[in-house]
């Protein structure tokens, strides 16, 4: 199960932070597309959590028999889950801390664009710019971007892992056998 667990996670992992190298690759100097980022990162971490449902599906049925209980399925992809959002997390910090470290003042800028040409009020204007100013001295501390950066990851992780876990596990022979009426 290690080994199995190790080498999904990695490659989840890998996965997860294409999108996000690729576009600043892409585009250069560290510019992203802050209007649909957060679509294509998301769309890129269910891909990279896919293969949770092929790591429990192929220990299940090479390496234990067709047989595996909800909890051991679901400890598969918690640890696929929790070894590619690692290599998430810390991908973003060296990108964050060492290519782009404005990356707060840019999402504000753009963010506060939007609401202004939305016709929002100076006072919801005045408030997120209060807001994003507490933000973005919060982003500066490793540890507070690291919590922030795993809570956009780890939940798309776990629901994977749930889902997966419920519809691959199989406990006993007779569940393998077809059913007939």
């Amino acid at each position: 199960m290690k080994k199995i667990v190790i080498i999904y996670g990695l490659i989840a992992g890998v996965i997860s932070i294409a999108w996000f190298l690729g576009s600043m690759a892409v585009s250069g100097n560290g510019h992203f597309d802050v209007e649909n980022g957060m679509y294509y990162g998301y769309a890129t971490m269910l891909l990279a959590f896919s293969l949770i449902f092929v790591a429990i599906k192929n220990f299940r049925d090479k390496h234990n028999h067709g047989l595996i209980s909800f909890g051991k399925a679901f400890r598969i992809g918690l640890f696929i889950t929790l070894i590619a959002s690692t290599v998430y997390v810390g991908v973003w910090l060296i990108d964050y801390f060492y290519f782009i470290p404005d990356f707060m003042d840019r999402y504000a800028a753009h963010y506060l664009d939007k609401m202004k040409a939305s016709g929002a009020t100076q006072a919801a204007i005045s408030e997120q710019v209060a807001y994003f100013n507490k933000a973005k001295v919060w982003y500066k501390n490793p540890f507070f971007n690291a919590l922030m950066t795993y809570a956009e990851i780890l939940p798309v992780g776990l629901l994977v892992s749930l889902i997966a876990a419920l519809i691959l596990r199989r406990k006993t022979k007779t569940e393998l056998q077809p059913q007939t009426a």
